[in-house]
């Protein structure tokens, strides 16, 4: 086999510094990306804009392409077309809508069971209440309509040419938000994780959303915390067909490997397990994140 992993992008990686405890930081990734002859990586965190790491890590690692984002949590203000606007003037090329502040995944994460093992975000959002410092819950919909700020978001990521994600929200959100996103002239979606329990897209959802010219993004670290099953995650490929998939990895945990080995496994399972050619794994991890970060 050749080196699968030439040219590949992973649209979702997690990467130091960051408030929480991570795997590696921007330097010791971008190495590795290097190394492994991936074209670049997504600097994902739910609390700022990377794009000013990316800049840093690219002027001093050229050969990686570290790539901004920004998630729209209350820590940039939540549904903010301002913070929106900066980051993608600092050269930020992804906007994920609500992740850990989202109403939908707080309704799922924070349900008052004691013993439920709860992620690392949501220890941060329990502490912080127990100082007494709240942090509201995001939905885009006010009776059933997106929000003005919303529509300024989308707008705005439009102007810009750059990626919608629709991080964690509800369907409902999420259908409405797509929908209108088209409408106003957004050419880049991608419905985030979309076999991931809190987000759960049924195929035919994803069919739908699909119809938007929305790619589905399905990520490594959902099937191997099992989550999801892998032959699950594998049908759902292919039935929508790698033409509408991009497979990242969501890595960073501490406890988990690298990227480059998490995007490799996924790849090379798929091949060995599931009788996807190399050209469909190609086109999920090469050629449709390519097509996304185009100008």
């Amino acid at each position: 086999m050749t080196n699968i992993l030439e040219g590949a992008y992973d649209l979702h990686v997690h990467a130091g510094p960051d408030i929480m405890p991570r795997k590696f930081d921007d330097l010791e990734l971008a190495e590795r990306i290097r190394e492994s002859g991936m074209a670049g990586y997504v600097i994902k965190s739910h609390y700022f804009n990377t794009a000013q790491r990316g800049y840093l890590v690219n002027k001093m690692i050229p050969e990686c392409n570290a790539i901004g984002a920004i998630a729209l949590n209350q820590s940039v203000g939540g549904i903010n077309s301002i913070a929106v606007e900066m980051a993608a003037r600092s050269g930020a090329k992804l906007v994920w809508f609500p992740t850990t502040d989202s109403e939908n995944e707080i309704s799922h994460v924070m349900t008052g069971d004691p013993n439920k093992k709860l992620p690392y975000w949501a220890k941060i959002v329990k502490e912080l209440k127990e100082e007494n410092v709240i942090i509201p819950t995001i939905n885009i919909l006010e009776d059933g309509e997106l929000t003005k700020a919303t529509l300024d978001v989308i707008d705005t990521i439009a102007k810009y040419n750059i990626i919608l994600a629709t991080g964690h929200l509800s369907h409902e959100e999420t259908f409405a938000l797509v929908k209108e996103a088209q409408k106003r002239g957004v050419k880049k979606i991608i419905i985030t994780h979309v076999d991931f329990p809190t987000t759960y897209y049924s195929v035919e959802d994803q069919k739908e959303l699909s119809k938007y010219g929305a790619y589905m993004e399905h990520c490594y670290v959902t099937w191997k915390s099992g989550k999801v099953e892998f032959a699950e995650t594998a049908r759902q490929i292919r039935e929508l067909t790698p033409e509408k998939v991009i497979l990242a990895t969501d890595l960073g945990q501490s406890t988990n490997p690298f990227p480059d080995e998490g995007l490799r496994e996924f790849a090379e399972r798929l091949i060995s397990e599931e009788g996807f050619t190399e050209d469909e794994i190609r086109t999920m991890i090469v050629d449709n994140p390519s097509k996304l970060l185009a100008e």
